[in-house]
């Protein structure tokens, strides 16, 4: 496997322990999870799971889940 990098196709990063923790109930376009063996955390889209994967480090996943949790993202929802 080459080196994982924000941006690279998900498939790159194998097909299995993807998660759908964030799941709408919208007939399948979610966002999917994947915990790397490195702590970071790869995130794809359900619907293109050949496309782009985003990797965050477990800092930037904490800041963002907390910061959810505290509604400072309910302003993209208005």
């Amino acid at each position: 496997m080459s080196a994982v990098r924000n941006g690279m196709p998900a498939l790159d990063l194998g097909t299995e322990g993807w998660i759908k923790p964030w799941s709408a109930g919208n007939g399948g376009s979610c966002v999917e999870a994947k915990k790397l063996n490195d702590g970071r955390v790869a995130l794809r889209q359900s619907t293109d799971p050949q496309g782009p994967a985003l990797i965050y480090t477990h800092a930037e996943m904490a800041a963002f889940i907390q910061g959810a949790k505290a509604g400072n993202a309910d302003v993209l929802l208005i």
